[in-house]
């Protein structure tokens, strides 16, 4: 068999935390040979927020809305083989995540927003895109998408190990010692509830450096009820949306008492995924936003009672890491190879996705 091809791919991510687009380049055959390389952060502008919030659940505007995103996309990619000092030419593919605004597993339905024949045309690169829609045509839940990834950055690392990502959702990848002991799902909120939380009574986007939930106090009752979901009992594979949660038990509390209790839910429901687990992982790694947080870490360690610690703690990049993801998997998808697995969407068999959009030779327009 011939050896696969180290290939340059960008990848690129707009979460469900609305704070911004991620970019990433790496090299990598889409199997065990992984090189992170340059990353770039853009957040958005508060008004771009707001009307990508607008369109949550498919409503509004959402036409205009996909092609800003994606034009904001493409601005992004410039900037990034700027900086990197890279050309276009150079990169194999571009994997565009797009940005969620419905999520429906049990009804089959997944929408992410982001038109990826506008981007190869503005970028002047080959763009993979709908990355889920595969996998839940094959009867899987379409999220999460990064498990393989994480394996492979994790393939010298002690197992049983967890890979946690607190996005706007939170979910897990669980690596056992075996190549293909991998089980992964949505754990429950993220960040999303806590930035709402803030933002609809102060006007920030979220809880900086978890001061509100350090100066509040976790109120038990409003956090059982919050628990009392038949979602953490439900065994994975599993996915959730953003708004799945109702905030309806904290209608009493003040901000900080708020912020504490919903901080305190997102660690509540990382424990809650234990059970569901082959073994208990010897070590959890955090990415996404969250890790920044000094009081979801906190409350972390204390439910988990093992290490808690942020990613980069083993040298990886934490606000990049579901970027470099989507680059990965668009290599993937160009060798046909599986971009999900029975263990992490609970599609029925190892499946492969995406849609391919090539450069023209000749533009449009």
């Amino acid at each position: 068999m011939a050896r696969a091809r180290l290939r340059l791919a960008l990848g690129l991510m707009s979460g469900t935390s609305l704070d911004g687009m991620d970019a990433a380049l790496m090299v990598s055959d889409g199997r065990a040979a992984v090189e992170p390389g340059p990353s770039l952060t853009l957040p958005y502008d508060n008004d771009f927020r707001a009307r990508l919030r607008a369109v949550l659940g498919g409503k509004g505007e959402v036409a205009a809305v996909e092609r800003e995103l994606t034009l904001r996309h493409a601005r992004l990619v410039k900037d990034l083989l700027a900086q990197a000092g890279r050309r276009a030419e150079e990169v194999a593919v571009i994997g565009f995540h797009g940005h969620t605004i419905l999520h429906e597993p049990d009804r089959h339905r997944t929408w992410q927003i982001g038109d990826g024949a506008l981007l190869a045309a503005e970028t002047g690169i080959d763009v993979v895109n709908d990355l889920r829609g595969r996998d839940m045509a094959g009867g899987g839940q379409g999220a999460p998408l990064a498990p393989l990834y994480h394996a492979a950055l994790a393939a010298k690392l002690d197992k049983p190990l967890a890979v946690l990502n607190l996005g706007g959702v939170g979910n897990l990848t669980w690596i056992g010692a075996g190549e293909d002991e991998i089980l992964a799902f949505d754990t429950g909120p993220g960040n999303a509830l806590i930035d709402d939380w803030v933002s609809r009574r102060t006007g920030q986007t979220r809880d900086e450096g978890g001061a509100l939930a350090q100066a509040g106090t976790a109120d038990e009752t409003a956090l059982a009820r919050l628990l009392d979901n038949s979602y953490f009992a439900q065994k994975p594979p599993k996915s959730l949306d953003r708004d799945a949660f109702d905030v309806g038990p904290l209608a009493e509390l003040d901000l900080a008492g708020g912020a504490a209790t919903l901080t305190a839910f997102t660690a509540a429901s990382v424990a809650a995924a234990v059970p569901h687990l082959p073994q208990a992982p010897r070590r959890w790694l955090v990415c996404g936003g969250g890790r920044h947080n000094p009081a979801i870490m906190a409350a972390l360690a204390a439910r988990l009672g093992v290490p808690v610690d942020p990613v980069e703690a083993v040298s990886w990049d934490g606000d990049a890491i579901e970027a470099q993801a989507f680059a990965y998997l668009a290599l993937r998808s160009l060798e046909g190879l599986p971009l999900s697995l029975p263990g992490t969407t609970g599609v029925a068999k190892p499946m492969t996705g995406g849609v391919l959009h090539r450069v023209k030779a000749t533009p449009s327009g």
